[in-house]
């Protein structure tokens, strides 16, 4: 038993590392889901299209010989106008947001396999974003969390800055009440499209540095990426709570680093990786069903003592 204990502790610190610097990639996922889930009430299952279409742009960008950063840029505009063709086609057509979310991701599918012309595309030796980082090796789990991680903070203080002001304010209006916010002359259409198209922004940026980080580039990529990133935005949220804006934009992060490690930790222990998608799976049902539990048995609770 202590054999196992110790190899498994040894396996998940040397994990770390790198499971670090994966968290802070995808917790631009995350936030890509929290944005339209929470900010706008706009359940949007896009991300998983965007990070796929984003790191498939980046992919030949970079084979192309176009400069690391300037791929990440336009893999996040391609990623804008897919979030704001799933809102604008929820808004005009009224379709439901799940289903213009997966209409979109669908078509992405097929738009993806036509940027690349093939289902996977090689980077290997392209240069990166992670190789500016002074005294650290290319491609080495340091320089991606310093990358990756000072990305991290630039978007989490630009957000909440954003969200205080009055377009920032109208934006959360239109998602806590978007009668009452047309009632006041918010424009409902521009603030839906304009959220729904930054979350997916981020989502393609994210598979955009994926695609650096990895070496390749794959149409597949983005499977199961919904998932995780709800059990992250669960574990986020359960941490760092919702009442503010500051909190709720740190949900993400903050989720995604433990998720992953949490991930490792079932690794470095033995379980089968086929196994993962079933623990996270479990895990989300359970975060999102903690609250009814909570409310079930504070009632049991109050109706005990009433009786009493």
């Amino acid at each position: 038993m202590m054999d196992f204990i110790q190899t498994t502790v040894s396996s998940f610190v040397s994990l770390i590392p790198v499971t670090l610097a994966q968290s802070f990639i995808l917790s631009f996922v995350v936030l890509g889901i929290m944005i339209p889930f929470r900010m706008l009430s706009f359940p949007d299952l896009t991300s998983e299209g965007a990070f796929p279409l984003g790191g498939c742009v980046c992919g030949i960008l970079l084979a192309a010989g176009v400069a690391p950063p300037l791929a990440i840029a336009v893999a996040f505009v391609v990623g804008l106008a897919a979030g704001c063709c799933t809102a604008f086609i929820h808004l005009r057509f009224r379709i439901h947001t799940l289903l213009a979310g997966i209409l979109m991701s669908t078509m992405l599918y097929s738009v993806n396999l036509g940027i690349m012309g093939k289902s996977n595309l090689s980077v290997f030796g392209s240069p990166t974003v992670f190789d500016v980082v002074p005294f650290t090796e290319p491609g080495f789990p340091a320089s991606k969390i310093v990358i990756a991680g000072l990305l991290a903070l630039i978007v989490l203080v630009a957000l909440n800055l954003y969200f205080k002001t009055e377009k920032g304010t109208a934006m959360r209006a239109v998602g806590s009440n978007p009668d009452m916010a047309e009632a006041q002359g918010i424009n409902v259409w521009a603030a839906t499209i304009g959220g729904v198209g930054i979350a997916s922004a981020f989502s393609a940026a994210s598979g955009a540095l994926m695609v650096q980080s990895q070496g390749f580039a794959d149409v597949n990529m983005g499977i199961g990426i919904l998932i995780n990133g709800l059990a992250a935005l669960m574990i986020g949220e359960a941490f760092t709570g919702k009442q503010t804006v500051l909190r709720q934009l740190l949900a993400p992060f903050v989720g995604s680093i433990i998720y992953y490690q949490l991930v490792s930790l079932c690794l470095a222990a033995g379980m089968p990786p086929p196994n993962l998608k079933l623990a996270t799976g479990l895990f989300v049902l359970i975060m999102l069903a903690l609250p009814s539990i909570r409310r079930s048995r504070g009632g049991a609770v109050a109706r005990e003592t009433i009786r009493e």
